[in-house]
């Protein structure tokens, strides 16, 4: 009767045993999880404290990057104009010179078809 005493206290001691040694490794885990946990708060708080400057700091850069744009948008609008009016003065100054250019050609041909006329005669 003693032995099986001895037994079942040997047996209730190594699952008791088994149970604290479960305990112990999953406070171990916990402990790890709660450290790690601990190191990404510490890091997005230090990225979230920077953040109203670095907003502040994207604001001003889209603003000065638009105000470049209006500028630019402003000087394409004026590189076209000019290109368009260079661009008018060489239609109007070929149209001018193939103007003259058959108004001569007329007067010589007229000229010419006279004096071939009188020649021979």
């Amino acid at each position: 009767m003693v032995t099986l005493v001895v037994i079942i206290n040997i047996l209730i001691s190594l699952l008791l045993f088994y149970i604290a040694w479960q305990i112990w490794k999953l406070k171990q885990r916990i402990a790890f999880i709660t450290d790690r946990l601990t190191f990404y708060e510490k890091c997005s708080q230090t990225l979230l404290s920077q953040t109203p400057q670095n907003l502040d700091i994207s604001q001003q850069s889209l603003r000065n990057l638009r105000l470049n744009n209006q500028s630019l948008q402003f000087k394409i609008q004026q590189v076209r104009q000019i290109v368009s009016l260079l661009l008018l003065g060489q239609r109007l100054g070929k149209r001018y010179i193939r103007q003259s250019n058959s108004f001569w050609l007329r007067k010589t041909v007229t000229k010419t078809g006279i004096n071939n006329s009188n020649i021979s005669s």
